[in-house]
């Protein structure tokens, strides 16, 4: 009895999140994203490997045999959205000094509790830009896999930096002759890095090309990687088919890593009009991640963070969102990211907001995180929009987001590959 009991427990937790059937959506309206129409009464049909075969209107649809569609006629449906800057296997309550206790093995069950909260926040797609020791590379693959529940990820497992940068700050004192694994130093080094992280299952490339926020004893202005070391990266990363994403806060860094050939500039928050020229005519993506100000400056020292990081903060972060506005007035190209894990996950929609207050329209907030995103990830024919082709990932809010961006903070339906991941629209 106890053997065939532990037989089963087993089966119970090998078996994989349930995959696909063909079905369908009512959606009660509808967002075009690219059009940035709400569209009445649609459905949304999609086949058993989770791809949308037809949108249209619901009184000239036609239905699978032996499909009915979920009700959401109450709701309005947008595409799953993108956040392309997380950090899935940290958490606020990991910084500082309290970080030097997390081994690779919590942060990998970190990474597995954060994935099905963000995917259950509506966000069907992100892209990890750092974790040690791979743990967002198992992630991705478990989720992959049906073993556990959370978004689709591009990974890039260790960041790259320069010995003693802002991805190498660990606290710890010479004698213990510690180093990221991420370090490299020099073009060739560098070359060799991005090669290991790709053997060892890297999607992305991430690239400190600066200093940071919340590491300890450099700033956000300085350069570190030098222009020859960038573009060695963003050369060996695009042979090898990744795209490159630098950590650039500084205004030399943010020209560098463009000229450079670098494909995203995260953080972005000192660059100038010649850095957004720059971007302009290379059309190379601006993340901005706005919110995160808010929740270090109210919440940073309960969570940990170091005070020097706070004060730095305090300088940095009103001049990021003032050049947010900027960029954005110029035209660049921008993308949702938000630094997520510096501030709980699950928040990341606490953006939106932050977006529009700094100039954008709840439209154009809503494209960064939809069909911008989904074209830096180079995923445009998959993801960031409900169209034929592109997988049944769908999210549904009550009322009108372009009316109310915050709505996409209480999101109620969420879709991932046509299997339903929370469904409070029906409950009610």
């Amino acid at each position: 009895m106890r053997k065939a009991l532990l037989a089963l427990m087993a089966c119970l937790f090998l078996v994989p999140f349930a995959s696909a059937a063909p079905g369908a959506v009512r959606c009660g309206r509808l967002l075009d994203v690219r059009g940035g129409h709400l569209l009445s009464d649609q459905i949304v049909v999609f086949d058993d490997g989770g791809a949308i075969t037809a949108v249209g209107p619901a009184a000239s649809a036609s239905l699978p045999a032996g499909v009915s569609a979920i009700d959401l006629s109450s709701a309005t449906c947008l595409p799953g959205l993108i956040d392309v800057h997380t950090h899935i296997t940290a958490d606020p309550s990991a910084s500082g000094y309290e970080g030097l206790g997390i081994s690779a093995p919590r942060e990998a069950v970190t990474g597995v509790k954060n994935a099905r909260i963000t995917l259950r926040a509506g966000f069907t797609t992100i892209r990890n830009v750092g974790a040690s020791s791979y743990t967002d590379v198992a992630v991705r693959d478990g989720i992959n896999a049906g073993e556990i529940e959370g978004p689709r990820m591009l990974v890039s497992g260790p960041p790259l930096s320069i010995t003693g940068g802002h991805c190498d700050n660990d606290l710890l004192p010479f004698e213990y002759h510690d180093k990221a694994q991420g370090v490299a130093d020099g073009p060739w080094a560098a070359r060799a890095k991005v090669r290991e992280v790709i053997k060892y299952g890297a999607d992305v490339i991430k690239v400190c090309a600066s200093g940071g926020v919340l590491s300890k004893g450099d700033q956000p202005g300085t350069p570190q990687y030098s222009f020859e070391e960038l573009q060695a990266i963003a050369i060996e990363a695009h042979k090898l088919g990744r795209k490159v994403a630098a950590h650039a806060h500084g205004t030399q860094s943010i020209k560098d890593a463009i000229n450079a050939g670098i494909d995203s500039i995260e953080h972005s928050s000192l660059i100038d009009d010649e850095g957004i020229a720059l971007a302009k005519q290379h059309g190379t993506y601006l993340d901005f991640d706005i919110y995160n100000d808010d929740f270090i400056l109210q919440e940073g020292a309960k969570a940990g963070m170091l005070p020097e990081s706070i004060e730095k903060e305090k300088r940095i972060g009103r001049l990021q969102r003032e050049n947010f506005r900027r960029a954005f007035e110029a035209g660049t190209k921008m993308a949702f990211a938000t630094d997520a894990g510096v501030y709980p996950h699950g928040d990341n929609a606490k953006q939106f907001r932050k977006m529009v207050e700094w100039g954008m329209k709840p439209l154009d907030a809503i494209q960064a995180a939809t069909i911008n995103a989904a074209d830096l990830l180079g995923w445009a024919s998959k993801v960031g929009a409900i169209e034929p082709g592109h997988y049944a990932d769908i999210i549904a809010v009550d009322g009108d987001p372009l009316a109310n961006v915050r709505l996409l903070e209480s999101v109620k339906f969420v879709m991932k590959g046509g299997s339903v991941v929370r469904n409070d629209v029906a409950a009610r």
